[in-house]
């Protein structure tokens, strides 16, 4: 018998299809892709969250555009390291200073003085004395006690009587919170605790005593950041009512605006300013609601040498204050 495996020709190779076009190359990759799935959104470790600034340098990047160091009149610094630990400064001002008045127009009274201050910094203990011709003497120690435990003094010696001050605090910095306690002359007691409740959100609250004036208040405080922009938001109890945010144009420019309300007082001020970083000067301004102006610039002239101008002007107040000043020494 014959073998029964058919021998029937075999079915010819289907014919090969055409290469695509180069036009059609083009289109599909202009075409978007389908996504199967969606991106996973990033993963937050809720047990890691990272440690918040301190509760009172909430609005530190506001402040520094918003709340340059002005003065009027000749300002000089210099401050001469004698090792690496220890250094003496030595500082001239000749200007004048406001005093209280009554009238609209703001009285000033020329002044100058020669300020003495002795630095010592190390990694675990800071120590700043200042000591000025018309009689203050300021002080200020910081000293880690442990790597999560620091104890701050701060004191301030007059002449005149009720006005001499002093101040302990001791910060504690946790993992994802800060907390502090302050004690103070005139029976003051204080506290602050600031908690991270996201990657970007910190919620903090504040409380304090003033015994001699039998005063107490309690605030709470928001902070939002971000890479490029930080916005906060205070209110307490005394009536106050504090919002900033600052935006960060980019790696040299800063744009800063904040706004306060004060209920008691029926007070209503903002304003807004720059922060402009460039190779060898910084230049920081402002204008508020009230028709002021403010600008201050610091000019790299050498290698610890600063060229300093500082200008505010208010005319609705008729104050004008204008000053320059050099530093010397790191």
């Amino acid at each position: 018998m014959g073998s029964s495996v058919s021998h029937a020709a075999a079915p010819p190779p289907p014919p090969p299809s055409p290469s695509p076009s180069p036009s059609s190359v083009g289109l599909a990759a202009a075409l978007p892709r389908k996504q199967d799935e969606k991106a996973e959104p990033e993963k937050v470790d809720w047990l890691n969250l990272p440690c918040p600034i301190p509760f009172e340098e909430i609005q530190r990047e506001a402040l520094m555009s918003l709340k340059p160091e002005l003065f009027e009149g000749l300002r000089f610094d210099f401050t001469k390291g004698l090792n690496q630990r220890f250094s003496l400064s030595h500082s001239v001002f000749m200007g004048s200073m406001e005093v209280p008045s009554q009238a609209s127009d703001t009285l000033k009274v020329p002044t100058a003085h020669y300020e003495f201050g002795a630095n010592f910094l190390d990694p675990k203990l800071m120590l700043v004395g200042r000591v000025l011709t018309d009689g203050r003497l300021n002080a200020r120690v910081k000293s880690d006690l442990t790597d999560n435990l620091t104890m701050k003094m701060n004191a301030q010696l007059t002449n005149e009587p009720h006005f001499s001050q002093g101040m302990f605090n001791f910060d504690y910095k946790g993992t994802d919170f800060r907390s502090q306690l302050q004690i103070g002359n005139n029976a003051f007691y204080g506290g602050n605790y600031i908690q991270s409740v996201s990657p970007h959100l910190s919620l903090g609250t504040e409380i304090f005593w003033l015994g001699h004036q039998r005063k107490s208040g309690i605030g709470f405080a928001a902070r939002y950041n971000t890479d490029n922009m930080v916005a906060t938001g205070q209110v307490a109890s005394t009536g106050i009512v504090a919002l900033s945010y600052v935006q960060k144009v980019s790696e040299k420019v800063s744009l800063a605006s904040d706004f306060m309300y004060n209920h008691l007082t029926q007070d209503v001020t903002s304003s807004f300013g720059y922060d402009y970083i460039l190779r060898q000067c910084r230049l920081r301004g402002r204008i508020d609601s009230n028709g002021a102006f403010a600008a201050f610039l610091e000019e790299r002239l050498n290698m610890g040498v600063n060229f300093i101008l500082s200008a505010e002007v208010d005319h609705r107040k008729k104050d004008y204050k204008f000053g320059f000043g050099m530093t010397v020494g790191e």
